[in-house]
């Protein structure tokens, strides 16, 4: 089973960007998807954004994350 994360995109260059979710801070690949924005929340998985997501909704998803570990 795979898993995307909801993450924050702290920092764009290119087409890679600086995401957040928790403690944790990755560089991802942004191409596939059309303007992102600093500040908004994607769906990452294998280092790609594969979407965008609502940031109530991208909340509500990490917050139901940590309350599983």
């Amino acid at each position: 089973m795979c898993l995307g994360i909801p993450m924050k995109i702290l920092k764009i260059e290119n087409d890679r960007a600086i995401v957040t979710a928790g403690q944790i801070r990755r560089s991802i690949a942004i191409n596939m998807l059309d303007r992102v924005n600093l500040g908004d929340y994607v769906i990452v998985h294998a280092g790609f954004a594969i979407e965008k997501i609502d940031p109530k909704k991208a909340e509500e998803t990490l917050r139901m994350l940590e309350e599983i570990q």
